[in-house]
């Protein structure tokens, strides 16, 4: 089988990190084309053999690239296109059926109860996503709750897969010289507490909680926030006015896996090492895979909302406390933690879970449900 992979853009985050991560798992051909944004992701893949190809898409109203990526799809002969992200699924579903391609499969990573990729859910914006749904033949929930979410705006259920995002477990399994070496390389003091938090600096993310929080920790306790965002600046301002700042780390994107094999000390395996507990002050998640990566390198977790954790299956042990999305609420566990930490750091069940092995074979049944051939009989329906 032929598959085109299109997705909004490459950039470190959590989708594109997975679509990485899910194509080294997948067998068959796999062609991706991002819109806008050929960031690092896109290197990583180039790396990894898979062939990239980049539209130069301006804007969300750029048609120019409508019929670049029709051609694209019926010069390769893709047998089903696989989107990836708001954007790219409105205009990889219209390309793929002017094309002629039929198999069309979506995943929904991110839409919330009230946001989609960080953009309000206003009445045109789910329309508008409605209409290009009906484009294709299946979409992939990240999760029960996007599933029940997709049912509740008109999605037949039939149409709805729930395909959990999976993690390379051994890849983010503790490591005490990436942990010591990652420390020397931020500044961070080798005895210090580190809090740790993943993910796009926007405003949906509370960040600011976890700021607010550190005013009222031990000055030997450090924030260590990875990633990118427009609320970079923001954080940085009300870090140095709390009086923070110099305990804060602001460490930008950062791969799942290095280029270089010897560079152990810059990667997110490497810095959730690095970490004594994640904290996530999110109160709109898809899915929370910056949860279960953190489950799998031993790290205790407080957080607000996760349905990765809400849905694991009844008796499945998670070093995962959920909490209130108030500073007093993280400074009080945290302050729990850090009289409780210490010891081995294994992968808790939790992570074991979410195999991205499982999800692979998983990825393959919805393809060829939508192919119209046999599937393993494994249930993808949530």
């Amino acid at each position: 089988m032929k598959v085109l992979h299109v997705i909004t853009g490459l950039g470190a985050g959590g989708a594109e990190q997975q679509l990485r991560l899910l194509l080294r798992h997948m067998t068959g051909t796999h062609d991706v084309v991002t819109l806008t944004n050929p960031g690092q992701v896109a290197d990583a893949l180039r790396r990894d053999g898979v062939r990239v190809a980049h539209l130069g898409m301006a804007g969300n109203r750029d048609t120019r690239a409508l019929p670049r990526l029709v051609r694209l799809i019926r010069n390769e002969r893709y047998d089903l296109v696989h989107t990836h992200l708001y954007r790219a699924c409105l205009y990889g579903r219209i390309a793929a059926r002017t094309a002629g391609v039929r198999a069309v499969v979506a995943t929904e990573h991110s839409l919330g109860d009230h946001q989609i990729e960080g953009r309000p859910l206003t009445r045109g914006v789910r329309a508008l996503y409605l209409a290009g749904e009906r484009l294709g033949r299946a979409t992939i929930a990240v999760s029960p709750a996007v599933a029940t979410r997709l049912h509740l705006w008109g999605v037949a259920p039939h149409r709805v897969h729930v395909v959990p995002n999976g993690v390379d477990v051994p890849r983010f399994a503790f490591d005490a010289d990436a942990r010591a070496a990652t420390r020397r390389a931020l500044g961070l003091p080798p005895g210090a507490f580190v809090i740790g938090g993943v993910g796009r600096l926007v405003a949906g993310k509370r960040f600011d909680v976890l700021i607010a929080a550190l005013c009222n920790l031990p000055s030997d306790v450090h924030l260590l926030l990875v990633g990118t965002g427009p609320e970079e600046r923001a954080l940085r301002h009300a870090a140095h006015r709390a009086g923070v700042l110099d305990r804060v780390v602001l460490a930008g994107e950062r791969p799942h896996l290095n280029a270089d094999p010897a560079d152990t000390a810059s990667d997110l395996p490497a810095l959730m090492s690095a970490m004594d507990v994640l904290a996530s002050a999110s109160v709109d998640e898809a899915f929370g895979l910056a949860v279960v990566e953190a489950q799998a390198s031993g790290l205790p977790v407080l957080y607000v909302t996760c349905p990765a954790v809400d849905d694991l299956p009844p008796g499945t042990a998670a070093r995962a406390v959920r909490v209130s999305c108030d500073p007093a609420s993280f400074v009080r566990e945290v302050r729990r933690i850090r009289k409780e930490s210490g010891g081995a750091r294994p992968p808790s069940e939790a992570a074991l879970h979410y195999s991205i092995a499982r999800s692979a074979a998983l990825h393959h049944d919805v393809y060829a449900t939508a192919m119209g051939a046999p599937t393993s009989g494994v249930s993808t329906h949530d």
